[in-house]
């Protein structure tokens, strides 16, 4: 008898460890214990502006907390509040070719952003995240613009979600 009690309370024991710190942390290895975030408009003052670039990254950095989290987002005062700026939206050439003109050109963008968790102050940052993607420099910027674009804000924003929330 003594013995099936010893056995049920360390079952016991065991069952609240794995409940315990599986609340923490998840399989994906994000913090859990931030139980909502806010995500404010990425302004744009880059000395070029792409008018698309600053609403693409606010809803791809939503997104990706939303569907890679537990995380809720909210308009307001969120445990965590992300807020930031594009600093720089260029091209440049980036390889010559055997006629010494540019064979690719690059597109670069830099965003620096504030992640501001309001229980833990120490653990937040301010950062800027830089990107890029090139392309071939007989293509004209605007016709391949929006998948550079889209390669580069999703690289930008799997930078931010890892640095915020990912425990490694």
């Amino acid at each position: 008898m003594k013995n099936n009690s010893y056995f049920f309370y360390c079952v016991l024991l065991f069952a609240f460890c794995i409940q315990v710190s599986c609340g923490i942390y998840s399989f994906t290895g994000v913090n859990t214990t931030v139980k909502t975030a806010t995500v404010h408009l990425i302004s744009n003052q880059a000395s070029v502006v792409n008018p698309g670039l600053s609403g693409v990254l606010t809803e791809k950095l939503k997104n990706k907390i939303i569907t890679n989290s537990p995380i809720a987002v909210v308009e307001q005062n969120g445990e965590i509040e992300f807020s930031g700026t594009i600093t720089s939206y260029q091209t440049s050439p980036v390889a010559a070719s055997a006629n010494e003109t540019a064979a690719l050109n690059r597109l670069s963008v830099i965003i620096n952003i504030e992640c501001s968790i309001r229980n833990d102050e120490k653990q937040s940052w301010t950062q800027n995240f830089s990107r890029y993607a090139d392309f071939n420099s007989s293509q004209d910027l605007s016709s391949v613009e929006a998948q550079l674009i889209e390669e580069i804000t999703d690289q930008l924003v799997d930078d931010i979600f890892n640095k915020a929330l990912v425990n490694w």
